[in-house]
C-alpha cells in the first residue's frame, strides 16, 4: 500500500489553490457579447424555453452531467461522525474519481443536519440543479431510510455508494470466482462478517442474484444475526437466519464463501482452513484485512482470495462502479438507479473479466498474460475498456426496465463519444507508475544534498515506486533530510569523495579511461572527473550498480547531458540523441520533441528525430501520431525551413510507411482535426487525434512546451533523453517534487526495457 505522511497530504490540500476541485467555464466570455449570450440579456432564451418545456433544462444547461456529492458526516471514512466540514475533503475526492474516471461533473454538498427528515427534503429542495445525486458517508440505519425515500420522491439518479459500490464490484468477482470453484450461487453457504450498510445492500444483491437467504449467515459485533435475537434493526432482522450458530469460528466452518466488512485480523488461518473445498475469500476492511493475504493463501492452495488492498491481486474497489453506472444512467437520463441496472454493472463488470486483456492492460500492470483466472476474476482499475462496457449495459438496463427518459439508439456512436470523452491517454502517468513498482529499478540520484530530491526520494521508497541510491555528504544529507522531516533512513547514501570509496572511485575513473583515452583523456583526468557526482552516476548505471540515474536540478544541461554521453553512450543505431516531453493534458498526452538537444537538424536529422520519439511513445503502450510542425502548410511556403520539414516527411513516408506522420503543417492545424480534414482533407493525418509534435528546430520546441507548460499548468515528464544506451534522465532546472518523481518513473520504465532487450 502506498504510505502516505500527515505532512504531505495536508499540503497536497492546501498548497496553491486549497481543495481539489474547480468550477471552469465551458463556453467563450471573453468579448461583451459572449457574456451578453451568456447573462444577461441572452440568458433570458433558454430561461424561457426551459419554462415552457422543463425537460429542455437538459438542453440548455449542464444538468445532465452533473452529480451532487452529498453528506452530513456521520460515517466519513473510518473515522466516524466528524461532521459535515470534515467530510468536506473526502466529497471533493470523490468528484475528482467522478471527473477523472468518467467525464462527470460534480458539485460537494455537506448538509449539517442529523435529522433524517430534514435532509430529506434540503436533498429534495437542491435537486433541480443536479442530473443525478451520490449520496456518501452518511450512518446506518439512517442511510437506508434517507436512500429509500429520495429514490421513491425524486425523478433522478439516486445512489449511495458506500452501500452499493462494494456490493456490485464485490457481486462480479464472486460470480467469477464460484464460476471458478464450479459452486452454484443457490447452492453455497455465505457468512457475511459486518452488519453496516455496505454488509447488507452486498447481501441484498447477492440474493438478486439468486443466493438464498437461508444460506446467509451474517453477523455484527455481537455475533451472529439469528431469530433468537432481540437486539436487531428492521435492516439486521431481514438477514436473521434460524440457526444455533454464534460465533464467526463456527460459521465459517464448512462455509463456501466469506465476506468481511467488519474490521482486520478478526480471521485465523485455522477459520479458513475449516471452510469447504475451494473457499471464496472477500477480505475487504481496509487498510488492514479481516486476515493478511499472505496468510490466507498460506492456509488454503485452492483458495480464491479478494482484498480491498491494491497490492493484491483481485482488488474491490468501487471506483469500478460509480463512475460508470452514473455516466449511463445521466446519459438516457435514467429516472433512477434501480436492481436491474446494477445486476447488468455486476454481470458487465464480471463479463469484462473474461476477455482477453489488452496489451496496454498488462503493461500497465507489469505483467505478460493477465488472463481469468484465481488471480483476476474483477477488472483492474486503469483497464480503459471500463467506460465503454460498464456505461452502456447500465444504460441499456435502464432503457429495458422503462426508467430511461432519453433511450439510445445507435450503440456504437455512444461507445466512441464513450472512447472519446474518456480515452485511456488519460492514465498514461498512472500507467508507467505502475509499471515502474511492478519491477521496481536501483535509482541514483547525483544532487541528492537538495530538498526536492530527498522529498522525491522518500516518496518513491514509500511508494515502491523505485530504490533510491543519494549521492552526496552524509552528513550534509542527513541535515537536510532531518530539517525538513524527510525519512530516508531506508535510502543507501555513497560519497564518492570519502576515503573508503577510494577503491570505486578508481574502478570507474579506469572504466572512463579505457573509453575515452583516443579522445583526449589522460589517466588522471579520467580519476579526477569521477570525484564529480554526475559523472559517478553515470558509472554506476554503466557498471550495473544502478538501474538508472537522475540529475539536473540545479545544473546547466549541457553540464549534466555530458558526462551521460561520455560514460554510457548512445544506443548504436543512433546517430544523435534527442529530449523529448510528455505534457499530460485535457486532450491526453502530447509528446513534443526535440525540446533540449538539437539546434537546427537536417532533414535527415528531423526523420531521425521522429523515429525515436515514435519507437519511445510506442514503448509507453501509445500509438504515435505525428505532425512534423512549421510556419507551413504542405508547401505553401518555400522558405528553407519549411523545406526541411517536407523533406524530413518525405523521408519517412518513404521509408518507413507504416508510421502516421505528415507536415510540413502548422500547429493550429496539426492540433484542429476538423480544421485540418475541412482545409487540407488529403493529409495523412485526417481523422487521426495528433499525439505528437516534432519541431523543425530546439528553440520553437523548447519555447513551446514550456508556454504550454506554464500557461496550462498540465503534468509533465521531461526532458526525456531518447537513444540512450541506458537510462540515464536530466531533470530541468528547479523541477518541481512531482516533476521529479514522474521523471523518475520514466527512467525506471527505461531501465525495465534496457534489462529485456539484453
Amino acid at each position: 500500500m502506498i504510505k502516505i505522511r500527515k505532512q504531505e497530504a495536508l499540503d497536497y490540500h492546501e498548497d496553491g489553490r486549497p481543495g481539489k476541485i474547480e468550477v471552469i467555464p465551458t463556453k467563450p466570455y471573453n468579448t461583451q457579447r459572449d457574456l451578453s449570450l451568456a447573462y444577461s440579456p441572452g440568458v433570458a432564451e433558454p430561461c424561457t424555453e426551459i419554462a415552457n418545456n422543463p425537460s429542455d433544462v437538459y438542453r440548455y444547461t449542464a444538468k445532465g452531467n452533473l452529480v451532487a456529492v452529498i453528506s452530513n458526516g456521520t460515517a466519513v471514512l473510518g473515522l466516524g461522525d466528524i461532521g459535515p466540514a470534515a467530510s468536506k475533503p473526502v466529497m471533493e475526492g470523490k468528484g475528482l474519481l467522478f471527473k477523472i474516471f468518467a467525464d462527470i461533473d460534480v458539485f460537494d454538498i455537506e448538509v449539517d443536519c442529523k435529522n433524517v427528515d430534514e435532509f430529506i427534503q434540503t436533498v429534495k429542495n437542491i435537486s433541480p440543479t443536479f442530473g443525478g445525486i451520490n449520496l456518501e458517508d452518511i450512518k446506518a440505519p439512517e442511510a437506508f431510510e434517507i436512500e429509500k425515500r429520495l429514490k421513491e420522491e425524486l425523478d433522478i439518479p439516486i445512489m449511495h455508494d458506500d452501500q452499493h459500490g462494494t456490493a456490485i464490484i464485490s457481486a462480479a468477482a464472486l460470480i467469477n470466482a464460484l464460476e471458478l470453484a464450479d459452486k452454484k450461487i443457490e447452492e453455497v453457504r455465505i457468512v457475511v462478517n459486518g452488519a453496516g450498510a455496505s454488509a447488507i445492500s452486498c447481501a441484498g444483491l447477492y440474493k438478486s442474484l439468486g443466493a438464498k437467504p437461508e444460506n446467509i449467515i451474517m453477523l455484527d459485533s455481537k455475533g451472529v444475526i439469528s431469530t433468537k435475537r432481540d437486539d436487531l434493526n428492521a435492516q439486521k432482522a431481514e438477514f436473521a437466519v434460524d440457526t444455533e450458530l454464534t460465533t464467526l469460528d463456527d460459521a465459517l466452518n464448512g462455509a463456501d464463501v466469506f465476506l468481511g466488512l467488519s474490521k482486520g485480523n478478526v480471521v485465523s488461518k485455522d477459520m479458513i482452513k475449516s471452510m469447504a473445498a475451494n473457499p471464496i475469500v472477500f477480505a475487504l476492511a481496509n487498510p488492514t484485512p479481516e486476515i493478511p493475504y499472505e496468510d490466507a493463501i498460506d492456509a488454503r492452495e485452492d483458495i480464491i482470495m479478494a482484498t480491498g488492498r491494491s497490492d493484491h491481486p483481485n482488488q474491490v474497489n468501487n471506483v469500478l462502479g460509480f463512475p460508470y453506472i452514473f455516466r449511463g444512467a445521466l446519459d438516457v437520463r435514467s429516472t433512477s438507479i434501480n436492481e436491474e441496472m446494477k445486476v447488468a454493472a455486476v454481470k458487465a463488470l464480471a463479463q469484462l473479466a473474461k476477455e482477453p486483456v489488452p496489451e496496454e492492460v498488462n503493461e500497465a500492470y507489469n505483467t505478460r498474460n493477465l488472463q481469468f483466472g484465481r488471480e483476476y476474476i474483477i477488472p483492474k482499475p486503469l483497464d480503459f475498456r471500463l467506460i465503454t462496457t460498464v456505461a452502456p449495459a447500465v444504460a441499456q438496463a435502464a432503457i429495458e426496465s422503462g426508467v430511461a427518459k432519453n433511450p439510445i439508439t445507435d450503440w456504437d456512436a455512444y461507445k466512441a463519444e464513450l472512447g472519446k470523452r474518456m480515452g485511456h491517454d488519460d492514465k498514461l502517468i498512472k500507467s508507467i507508475m505502475q509499471r515502474a513498482k511492478a519491477n521496481p529499478q536501483r535509482i541514483v540520484f547525483a544532487e541528492a544534498d537538495h530538498y526536492k530530491i530527498l522529498k522525491a526520494a522518500q516518496i518513491i521508497k514509500d511508494d515502491q515506486i523505485g530504490i533510491p541510491i543519494l549521492l552526496g555528504s552524509k552528513d550534509k544529507i542527513q541535515r537536510i533530510a532531518d530539517e525538513n522531516g524527510i525519512d530516508i533512513s531506508c535510502c543507501d547514501i555513497i560519497d564518492p569523495r570519502s576515503p573508503e570509496k577510494q577503491e570505486l572511485l578508481e574502478q570507474y575513473g579506469e572504466m572512463l579511461y579505457e573509453k575515452r583515452k583516443r579522445k583526449g583523456f589522460t589517466r588522471p583526468e579520467a580519476y579526477k572527473l569521477m570525484r564529480e557526482r554526475n559523472y559517478f552516476a553515470a558509472a554506476m548505471v554503466e557498471l550495473g550498480h544502478a538501474d538508472a540515474a537522475i540529475s539536473g536540478l540545479t545544473r546547466n544541461y549541457p553540464d549534466t547531458i555530458r558526462p551521460a554521453l561520455e560514460v554510457i553512450g548512445k544506443e548504436d543505431h543512433v546517430n544523435k540523441i534527442a529530449g523529448m516531453y510528455i505534457l499530460i493534458t485535457n486532450r491526453g498526452p502530447l509528446f513534443l520533441a526535440d525540446t533540449t538537444i538539437n539546434f537546427h537538424p537536417t532533414a535527415k536529422e528531423l526523420a531521425d528525430i521522429a523515429l525515436l520519439v515514435h519507437e519511445k511513445v510506442k514503448r509507453l503502450k501509445v500509438q504515435p501520431r505525428m505532425a512534423m510542425l512549421s510556419y507551413s502548410n504542405f508547401g505553401s511556403s518555400r522558405g528553407a525551413e519549411a523545406k526541411t520539414v517536407s523533406e524530413a516527411v518525405d523521408h519517412l513516408h518513404q521509408y518507413h510507411p507504416e508510421i502516421i506522420v505528415d507536415g510540413d503543417v502548422q500547429a493550429n492545424f496539426a492540433l484542429n482535426g476538423d480544421l485540418l480534414k475541412e482545409v487540407f482533407p488529403f493529409s495523412h493525418l485526417v481523422d487521426k487525434k495528433v499525439n505528437t509534435l516534432i519541431f523543425p528546430n530546439l528553440s520553437s520546441g523548447n519555447i513551446a512546451y514550456k508556454l504550454i507548460q506554464e500557461m496550462s499548468k498540465v503534468d509533465s515528464i521531461g526532458p526525456v533523453l531518447l537513444g540512450m544506451k541506458k537510462s540515464f534522465q536530466v531533470l530541468q532546472l528547479g523541477s518541481s517534487v512531482r516533476e521529479i518523481v514522474n521523471m523518475v518513473s520514466i527512467a525506471a520504465v527505461q531501465a525495465q526495457s534496457v534489462k529485456d532487450n539484453d
